[in-house]
């Protein structure tokens, strides 16, 4: 059962750290040292820049949604990968029975079909007993209502005490599938003020009281959370550069789990993940009606004929590098199902397991000076207002095929939050292709010329 009087004593000892500045002693070693910890931790956040206006909250969104895009995967190494047997690479195929880890007391009895994530697998036990084992970020025990964390429990096994009521999300590309079937009531904290959702659910949320700001992934409000008795903490892989943050929320007795979805090298396996929140909010078979539906949309997709047309899609940072994705990736999967050819035919990341890799301009320009289209990632870098903006990044533009023909287009930020529909964004990569309307499209709009 959650331990409600503990995290009153958490909430206390974090009171008066906050407030004074000073560690608080408790009767116990435990409590003292997890006084000592929340002070230390605390003083830690209480160090970064604070966010107070709007405007400040619309910009550490968008630094947010630009760190998990970017940056998403770049410090997996500093993990241990786990032992289910999953591949970061390729399809996934669901694990076996016999990959399940062995918990004393009970037995698994299945396992979660999966089609094309491959990022993590759900494994089912006796008694209602769930087991969530993410790649490279660890293993979730789902307890049922009503149960209790089972005796000698391997101590790498976090405990998540279902059911969850009160959630912290940071995670801003999961908040669209947790509303798709139908548990956003269960998110009451979120890391994304009003101003930086571009989806609706959330801003209403926000707007009608139902969910509370509650500090931004780095700099969590501690206080709200142990006052709402926050039963479960989401965070997208920037919680990796916050180490200090996540040894906080697990002192003060809130499980901090990591969502990958944005590992996921298959369009459908990213939106995949809406099975992962179906298990932890008891929902399975919503989320399997879900995407049930996505599969049929993408099925009607892939009747699309290649069109031999070929498109870059990029950004262009603040040091002038170019940002772009690597070929194995959901990106260029979805170009590649609306017809296209993405233009770098086998690039891939060196230097870090991220999806993202900076080139120069230079080798930008070898590559994708011929390319059909340009697709801006204005989910990154600013909009452009014109095509004249990105000639302004850098003079060489101008000699890009796309750039004289006006067949520059870019996605806004809306598109990362709307992980429930991903097929739009494959249909509006076919209607750039094919008539490139883009009164027609979702996620996708023209770059004028001037």
């Amino acid at each position: 059962m959650k331990n409600r009087f503990v995290k009153n004593i958490l909430c206390t000892a974090l009171a008066a750290v906050l407030l004074t500045g000073c560690g608080a002693s408790g009767n116990t070693d435990t409590a003292a040292q997890n006084s000592r910890s929340a002070a230390s931790s605390a003083e830690t956040a209480a160090g970064s820049e604070s966010v107070n206006t709007a405007g400040e909250k619309a910009a550490a969104a968008s630094s947010q949604e630009f760190e998990e895009v970017v940056i998403s995967g770049s410090t997996g190494e500093v993990l241990s990968s786990n032992d289910s047997g999953n591949s970061s690479d390729g399809p996934h195929t669901s694990a076996s029975i016999e990959a399940a880890p062995e918990i004393k007391g009970l037995t698994c009895e299945s396992v979660m079909d999966l089609h094309y994530a491959n990022q993590f697998n759900v494994f089912y036990y006796t008694d209602g007993y769930k087991l969530l084992d993410i790649v490279e970020s660890g293993k979730y025990l789902l307890v049922p209502e009503g149960k209790e964390k089972p005796e000698g429990l391997d101590k790498n096994i976090t405990v998540i005490q279902q059911p969850l009521t009160q959630v912290y999300n940071a995670a801003t590309a999961s908040m669209s599938l947790i509303n798709a079937i139908g548990a956003l009531d269960k998110v009451t904290m979120t890391s994304v003020d009003t101003s930086g959702w571009y989806i609706e659910a959330p801003k209403a949320a926000l707007e009608d009281g139902k969910m509370a700001y509650a500090g931004k992934y780095s700099a969590p409000d501690y206080e709200q959370m142990v006052g709402k008795n926050c039963d479960l903490a989401i965070e997208s892989t920037m919680i990796l550069h916050s180490p200090e943050v996540q040894e906080m929320l697990e002192d003060l007795g809130m499980p901090v789990l990591i969502d990958r979805c944005s590992y996921e090298q298959e369009a459908l396996g990213r939106c995949e993940w809406v099975k992962v929140y179906g298990a932890i909010f008891d929902k399975e078979k919503e989320a399997e009606a879900f995407f049930t539906e996505q599969e049929k949309l993408i099925s009607q997709i892939q009747d699309y004929q290649a069109t031999g047309k070929t498109v870059a899609f990029f950004s262009v940072n603040s040091n002038k590098s170019i940002v772009v994705r690597k070929t194995a990736d959901f990106i260029p999967n979805m170009i590649a199902l609306a017809g296209g050819e993405y233009i770098f035919e086998n690039l891939e990341n060196t230097e870090s397991k991220s999806a993202s890799v900076n080139v120069s301009m230079e080798e930008f320009y070898s590559v994708a000076k011929d390319a059909d289209y340009l697709i801006y990632n204005g989910t990154i870098e600013a909009p452009l207002n014109t095509i004249e903006d990105l000639i302004g990044k850098d003079v060489l533009f101008e000699e890009f095929k796309a750039v004289k023909e006006g067949n520059v287009y870019q996605v806004d930020g809306t598109w990362y939050q709307s992980t429930d529909k991903v097929a739009n964004l494959i249909l509006d990569f076919h209607e750039m292709m094919d008539s490139g309307d883009d009164g027609k499209m979702t996620f996708l709009s023209k770059v004028p010329a001037k």
